[in-house]
């Protein structure tokens, strides 16, 4: 029988003596969790690696815009972009790991290109003839050509190829030849990467973001939302869900896997990161299980806000996001009293988050933190202040 202790200690933020002993022993670093999607954390987990090998990453697998969404509507997968993204964020730089790989993983065919120039350059790399696969040895080049000619065979011919990313060919390839599986494929590729931490998708399903907004409309679709390959949305985004398919509402839902719920409910520390506020980090909460394992675990949960203008927050005050934060984790389960859904807002001591209510906050047993995050870039996070200020908390 196990029980658990909390164990109060005197915070130093950042402290130098937890910061240097994760730096000279990263094997045995803390569990940090991150809830993230996109590129927004790819800089910070970059410099995490340095200090802890056991960072756990939940990326959403719901994207549906760039070169994600052309596989996506090909083979109705789960979008692999972040996936990809973040496991060569955390590949091995050193000599120790694959460089030639990383290479590959991380290559675009050319945006600018007839589509028969793109389809040969596809050829020469299924046929391991390519100068990007040429010097990766085998079994790894075998096994990287296999799941790439699984993609070439699939695609319809006039399949668009330009700026495609090779990495998302070769995870699609994966999960195809797969039974439709996409975990064991990032398992295999974080094997080959030689990742420095765990990534993995909340849910292993294809499925879509759905939104309503405060004038009414519905919006399906991460590439709407986001106002990134669109228009910014005319409204506010008043709830999210998950949704089956882009044509028609059809709200649905999946628990998320044992293995999902163990690294949450295990985690030394989560951090719900930089990011767009819904369909990164609470697209995140939606699937069942998520927030009832964040409520389980007794552990630092951390908030570090967005930074500059993020379109999906129009009309939300950083005060709002911290509601919304917590309904929604809280909104998985409100019968059962379990541990808190958010315990510490990080902010930089210096940068204008709006208003700020302390009082407010400390009702629901949130506390600032304020610490140096930003150096040079007004509206960018440092990432070894970051990481040294996370680290901090464990």
């Amino acid at each position: 029988m196990t029980s658990s202790l909390r164990i109060w200690r005197r915070m130093v933020m950042p402290d130098p003596v937890r910061v240097h002993r994760y730096q000279s022993l990263p094997e045995q670093g803390p569990k940090v969790l991150f809830f993230s999607g996109g590129s927004a954390l790819n800089k910070i987990s970059r410099v995490f690696k340095e200090y802890t090998h056991h960072s756990i990453h939940l990326v959403t697998p719901f994207d549906s815009g760039g070169s994600s969404a052309r596989l996506r509507a090909e083979f109705d997968i789960p979008a692999v972009g972040d996936l990809r993204s973040r496991l060569m964020a955390l590949a091995d730089e050193t000599v120790m790991g694959q460089p030639e790989v990383y290479n590959l993983f991380t290559h675009r065919l050319p945006q600018q290109a007839e589509l028969s120039v793109l389809r040969a350059q596809l050829q020469q790399l299924v046929a391991g003839e390519h100068s990007l696969i040429e010097c990766i040895p085998n079994p790894m080049k075998a096994l990287i050509q296999m799941h790439l000619a699984v993609t070439q065979a699939r695609i319809h011919h006039d399949f668009d190829l330009r700026g495609a990313s090779i990495g998302n060919l070769i995870m699609a390839g994966g999960y195809l030849n797969n039974q439709q599986q996409l975990d064991p494929i990032v398992f295999l590729f974080s094997r080959l990467v030689k990742a420095l931490g765990e990534v993995k998708t909340t849910l292993d399903a294809s499925l879509h973001l759905g939104v309503e907004l405060d004038n009414g409309d519905v919006v399906l679709g991460q590439h709407k939302i986001t106002g990134k390959e669109t228009h910014s949305l005319p409204s506010p985004i008043k709830r999210i869900w998950l949704n089956k398919g882009l044509r028609n509402i059809v709200p649905t839902n999946r628990y998320i896997a044992d293995d999902r719920k163990d690294a949450i409910e295990g985690a030394d520390l989560i951090c719900y990161p930089p990011g767009s506020f819904y369909s990164s980090l609470l697209a995140n909460l939606l699937p069942e299980g998520v927030g009832r394992a964040i409520r389980q675990n007794a552990n630092p949960k951390v908030y570090l806000p967005n930074l500059g203008m993020d379109p999906e927050q129009q009309g939300l005050s950083l005060m709002e996001r911290v509601k919304r934060l917590i309904e929604t984790v809280c909104a998985d389960d409100q019968s059962v009293a379990y541990f808190s859904a958010l315990d510490y807002l990080l902010l930089d001591d210096k940068y204008d988050y709006g208003d700020v209510d302390v009082d407010a906050l400390m009702a629901m047993n949130v506390t600032v933190i304020k610490t140096p995050l930003i150096m040079d870039k007004l509206h960018k996070y440092d990432e070894r202040l970051v990481t040294k200020a996370l680290l901090s908390f464990v």
